[in-house]
């Protein structure tokens, strides 16, 4: 079990802690990424949520990079061997590198303003919104806009279709973030009352 001052300070983790951290989040994408493994096992989408939680838990900028990677690669995978539709596969398509460095980014400014106390919900919310509005507008945005998918486009309609579409991404996002508050919040408590018991020991 990590020690406390590891789990309170999220940059400070372990490289063994960051390579079990990046591996559930890889399988994490993997399973739940679009036409793949989510209708099976009736899971939302996680990928928005992947790259927060990348940016808040992993040292480096090689995670993002990765992650990039793998959800261009299964993407094409499930265009090309999965059946599934090509209909978001468009110019468009390049959105989604500052969309999902959006979200890494407002992970990794949390990350430096995390402590284990309640007043880290006010920067950790705020990274949370900015994220959120950020990723959607560049990739909802830049599809609507610039896929070729929608003729005489208006900022109008696509306020409606944001209304309409967007809460079910910030669902899902929620989800696996809400998740990832409550293992990160039990894994820090059950730390301190194992360090107390040793220190009453001692």
């Amino acid at each position: 079990m990590p020690k406390l001052s590891t789990l309170s300070n999220v940059p400070a983790l372990a490289g063994r802690h960051q390579i079990v951290i990046a591996l559930m989040l890889v399988s994490l994408m993997i399973i739940t990424r679009g036409h793949h493994f989510s209708s099976l096992h009736n899971l939302p989408g996680a990928s928005w949520a992947v790259f927060f939680l990348a940016g808040i838990y992993l040292r480096t900028v090689w995670p993002l990079v990765g992650f990039l990677a793998l959800s261009w690669w299964l993407d094409f995978a499930a265009y090309t061997w999965g059946g599934a539709s090509g209909f978001c596969l468009t110019p468009a398509y390049v959105f989604l590198l500052p969309a999902y460095a959006a979200l890494w980014l407002a992970g990794r400014w949390y990350a430096g303003q995390h402590q284990f106390a309640l007043n880290t919900l006010l920067p950790l919310s705020l990274s949370m919104v900015t994220g959120l509005i950020l990723c959607e507008m560049f990739s909802s945005g830049g599809f609507y806009f610039f896929s070729g998918r929608f003729t005489d486009a208006t900022w109008v309609e696509f306020a409606g279709r944001t209304l309409n579409y967007f809460p079910m991404y910030i669902e899902s996002f929620l989800f696996y973030t809400g998740v990832a508050i409550v293992m990160h919040a039990a894994l820090v408590m059950i730390n301190q009352q194992r360090n107390l018991r040793g220190t009453t020991t001692g």
